[in-house]
């Protein structure tokens, strides 16, 4: 049973969102036990080929087997590794470069009309709020995200959005107003240069602003 409904959905019979019959009409289908039917959804829910929502409107629906499928599983797996304290915080922010500096890059050649407006509308934003403002963590996560989804690698897209997503970079610094506007000063120097197409200026300034960053890091003792 297991086998059958994982092989539906890779082959787009089962479609992103699709409510599967109850339990009960699952196990009349395939002649099996309700237990067999809890268990091999259990399976499937752990493998995120389908995704369980409790309550009256709820029951198992059909997740997308794709590069947003992909990020999900990624950042919920750096999520219970973070949490469990298997890997920490620092190591994966230290990835960074090893991501960013690359896709920038690859944005710089990509990057759309659209790519461009979505990184120019995220700039404005964060011209408008201080440092203290809740969004600030998420603005820059949307802002590293669009540059690796610019890049036009979807799996580079994945693995930026789930890193940026668990550890939320920006939470630490030592965020001063002065070190806010210099690093929206520096996020713009880099949409310039995506803009222009000129990979090398855009690869210098996003190395530029990541040792900005690694020089503006808060202590241990500073962190939330």
């Amino acid at each position: 049973m297991e086998d059958r409904i994982r092989r539906a959905i890779l082959d787009g019979e089962l479609k992103r969102g699709e409510r599967l019959p109850s339990e009960a009409e699952l196990a009349r289908q395939f002649r099996v036990s309700r237990t067999t039917v809890r268990e091999a959804l259990r399976s499937l829910s752990t493998q995120n080929f389908i995704e369980k929502v409790p309550g009256a409107g709820g029951g198992s629906f059909v997740r997308a087997v794709d590069h947003e499928a992909l990020g999900e599983m990624l950042s919920e797996s750096m999520k219970n590794l973070l949490s469990l304290g298997s890997i920490e915080a620092d190591e994966v922010q230290s990835v960074r470069e090893y991501l960013e500096v690359p896709a920038v890059r690859l944005a710089a050649g990509q990057r759309s009309l659209e790519d461009l407006a979505r990184l120019h509308e995220i700039i404005e934003r964060q011209k408008l709020v201080r440092v203290t403002d809740p969004s600030v963590p998420q603005l820059d996560v949307d802002f590293h995200s669009a540059i690796a989804r610019a890049s036009g690698n979807r799996v580079l897209w994945s693995f930026v959005q789930a890193l940026h997503e668990q550890t939320m970079p920006v939470r630490f610094l030592d965020l001063s107003e002065e070190v806010g506007t210099e690093t929206v000063l520096q996020h713009l120097q880099i949409v310039k240069a995506i803009e222009a197409g000129d990979e090398d200026a855009a690869q210098n300034a996003m190395v530029t602003h990541l040792r900005y960053l690694e020089a503006h890091r808060a202590t241990a003792a500073e962190r939330p």
